[in-house]
């Protein structure tokens, strides 16, 4: 059931290609085969603002830096108790927070529970500077999986990782059937930033609605049970998801 003032997506008209709409980077909609081919242009990771407008060297921590941190080479694992989960090996200075409720249905609430993972490895594998990671392999297939693996590789030849708080919250099943299904959910990034990563320093920006990004995913089920993100789109400052600061 999509929630008051929401429209069901059916995965069946999902666009066949991973960047709509505005990125939290670059405001661009562009197939799979252009995403890949121009990769260095694109930043999907921290962001607590900017300008959807912006061009050239489009950094995602937008206007304005300050402070400092230390790099935080080692890494802290993470499990849940939930059977079979992953464990997540983030930097010490990341933090994650997943609010998801229980849907009373077992398949969407293993989707959502996937797609949370996919989230999570997506965030792992920049701060680890490794897009290949173990959580990235089991929770992304086809063209998610290869623009995520070029993407880690080019922000980390960019001397940059991640750092600070990310938080995901209303996560929705919009449609599921025969091993497919399409999902959304929101990501708070009010709190999370880029970092150097030679000097460490923070590159914080100011909170605003673009802080809040809408994901729209498509997933399927692979031979191991899990359900990997395979499409996705987002476009920051969406209503759905956008919270008073």
């Amino acid at each position: 059931m999509a929630k008051p003032g929401t429209s069901q997506i059916p995965f069946a008209v999902l666009p066949n290609f991973i960047l709509t709409g505005e990125s939290t980077v670059k405001r661009r909609t562009m197939p799979v085969a252009a995403a890949l081919a121009a990769t260095a242009a694109l930043l999907l990771t921290a962001c607590g603002g900017g300008d959807d407008g912006s061009k050239g060297n489009d950094k995602i921590a937008g206007a304005g830096t300050g402070g400092s941190a230390s790099p935080s080479p080692s890494a802290s694992p993470s499990a849940s108790a939930e059977k079979n989960a992953p464990a997540f090996a983030f930097p010490s200075d990341i933090q994650m927070k997943v609010e998801r409720d229980s849907t009373g249905d077992a398949t969407k609430d293993a989707v959502l529970r996937d797609v949370a993972y996919a989230a999570q490895a997506r965030i792992e594998a920049f701060g680890k500077g490794d897009g290949q990671t173990a959580n990235v392999n089991r929770y992304f297939a086809a063209n998610a999986r290869i623009f995520w693996v070029n993407r880690v590789a080019e922000f980390k030849k960019e001397g940059l990782t991640v750092t600070g708080q990310y938080r995901y919250y209303d996560f929705e099943v919009t449609d599921v059937a025969s091993g497919k299904a399409a999902a959304r959910y929101c990501e708070d990034q009010s709190k999370a930033y880029d970092k150097v990563i030679k000097t460490g320093k923070v590159q914080r920006t100011q909170p605003s609605d673009k802080s809040f990004v809408l994901y729209t995913v498509q997933a399927q089920r692979d031979s191991a049970g899990d359900w990997q993100v395979t499409q996705q789109s987002w476009k920051k400052g969406d209503a759905a998801c956008v919270q008073s600061q």
